[in-house]
């Protein structure tokens, strides 16, 4: 498989595993008093590595929407790196390479590590939708066919992004962006959606209670059936010869579906036909031409739809191409279902989150974003978008009524474990046993109820303890064996010390870890 090459791509090609693995700091929960709907502010590359804990394998659907690069952009990571965190950043894991990256250098080594970590955020059943224009189209599909594996590839959908040629170009008007999609494992498909503009052929004329029905539909047997190949005799003596293969059905059930009319005769009764209804079937197949405007929508809408949501501010300002709420929405209904997590950590000004809402509220489903924005914006555009949504936004008859729903703020906490290898005791114990059983077991902490204070809970029939206190040093000894009353084949148990001789753990067939020091790296 062909791989791309540029500078710097040896040093970021793992830095993913190198990345601290930092706490979520809760600031505020808006319009409940808890909510699954998360809002991050913060570096996506730390703030993906944070969520792998709780939603590893978990995500149905991702939508991205990175920098293109076009070398025009006042993105952080820009073509300058007048930023001083991408100067940093470029130094620490690039080293003095960097100062010789190309801005496609400079991007690419900002994408690398941050698909690694949405990979592994996405579930087996879900997919990634990523919007990209020319300038790294190409490279993009490369690194994904990389880290996904080019037989995840879907398709390369392409979206008419603009209502109105740029008739002041000098060469060609940009007119549409790409679309790329890659799923997790192989063998992905979209959902399909039943687009009634499609269906125009489908008439009731004659008020069938069942709905609209199209005639036309084969009646014939898609394989060999020498038990169905018999002729039929119409009331006026005509006889019908059954088709090559035989017909779909006995001669029972072809008298039984022409008593119910889903079977009849021609006029002239040559000929048998088959009335199908809309309400049986399932949606088309979707197109990867995406250039309904009125479906997806074009970026003049998104524009639009923010300056009404923000009056008071030019937000445009900062938003120069906006994707319009449609465009999520019809993402949505291709790759998620009502129960869905839905993740986008290149979050702006929150579409994603604002289209999630606008489905919830469409088809009463449940399901839950989780935006990640580094900018200084995060809260004032980001999460305050969200909360208008949420409200209802917009006055007389430009007024919009709110979806309803809630979410949660969080920052960026300190790093769990500090440079040295040590447990950082500032962080939340509770959040450190979290994260051990996340490495234990590549699974959520879900909570359990227990006689031990200490206990994480079971896994393959292995029950795991964490005996940590901050203020104390830890002793697993016969004394805390007796505590011991969850029952397992087998026990993984954490603390600073152990006075067990190994062979009486072996015979209890318990395994001892030491704090911190067998503490895994995320």
């Amino acid at each position: 498989m062909p791989t791309l090459e540029w500078i710097g791509k040896d040093k970021v090609i793992n830095h993913h595993q190198q990345v601290p693995y930092r706490v979520l700091e809760e600031k505020y929960t808006y319009n409940a008093d808890k909510s699954d709907n998360m809002i991050i502010r913060g570096d996506n590359l730390e703030a993906l590595k944070a969520l792998l804990p709780k939603y590893e394998g978990r995500i149905k659907c991702i939508y991205i929407d990175p920098p293109y690069n076009t070398g025009n952009e006042g993105w952080v990571y820009n073509d300058n790196v007048n930023d001083p965190k991408i100067k940093k950043w470029l130094g620490e894991v690039v080293g003095k390479e960097g100062e010789d990256l190309s801005r496609h250098d400079k991007w690419l080594c900002m994408m690398y590590p941050r698909l690694k970590l949405l990979q592994k955020l996405l579930s087996d059943d879900g997919a990634i939708f990523i919007s990209i224009d020319d300038n790294e189209c190409a490279n993009l599909r490369l690194i994904c066919n990389e880290i996904f594996g080019a037989n995840c590839f879907v398709t390369d959908a392409i979206w008419h992004s603009s209502d109105n040629s740029n008739n002041n170009s000098l060469s060609f008007s940009e007119d549409y962006n790409h679309t790329l999609i890659y799923s997790k494992k192989t063998g992905w498909r979209p959902n399909f959606i039943n687009d009634a503009s499609k269906r125009s052929h489908f008439k009731n004329p004659d008020n069938d209670p069942r709905g609209p029905w199209f005639d036309g539909n084969p009646v014939n047997n898609p394989g060999w059936r020498p038990n169905l190949q018999f002729n039929i005799t119409t009331p006026n003596g005509n006889v019908i010869k059954h088709p090559q293969n035989g017909w779909r059905w006995s001669m029972e059930t072809i008298e039984e579906k022409l008593k119910t009319g889903e079977l009849r005769f021609s006029e002239d009764q040559t000929r048998l036909i088959r009335r199908t209804y809309l309400y049986e079937l399932g949606g088309l197949t979707p197109s990867n031409l995406w250039y309904d405007l009125d479906t997806t929508g074009h970026t003049r809408r998104a524009k639009y739809d923010l300056k009404k949501i923000f009056p008071e501010i030019k937000v445009t300002d900062l938003f120069s191409t906006p994707k319009p709420a449609l465009l999520i929405e019809y993402i949505l209904q291709l790759a998620s279902d009502p129960n869905s997590i839905i993740l986008d950590s290149f979050a702006g000004s929150g579409t994603t989150a604002h289209a999630v809402l606008n489905m919830n509220k469409a088809d009463g489903g449940n399901r839950k974003f989780i935006l990640v924005e580094m900018m200084d914006y995060a809260d004032s555009i980001t999460a305050e978008r969200v909360k208008r949504v949420i409200d209802g936004y917009g006055e007389g008859k430009n007024a919009v009524e709110g979806t309803g729903g809630d979410f949660t703020f969080y920052d960026l906490g300190q790093a769990l474990l500090l440079p040295d290898g040590n447990l950082n005791e500032e962080v939340d114990t509770a959040k450190i046993r979290d994260y051990v059983w996340y490495m234990e077991t590549k699974t959520p902490l879900t909570g359990v109820a227990a006689d031990n204070a200490y206990y994480l809970g079971c896994n393959n029939n292995t029950g795991y303890y964490f005996y940590y206190e901050k203020d104390r040093i830890t002793t697993l000894g016969y004394e805390f064996l007796t505590t011991i009353k969850e029952k397992a084949e087998s026990y993984l148990i954490y603390a600073d010390l152990c006075t067990i001789p190994d062979e009486e753990l072996k015979r209890h067939n318990i395994t001892f870890k030491k704090i911190p020091r067998d503490i895994a790296k995320l």
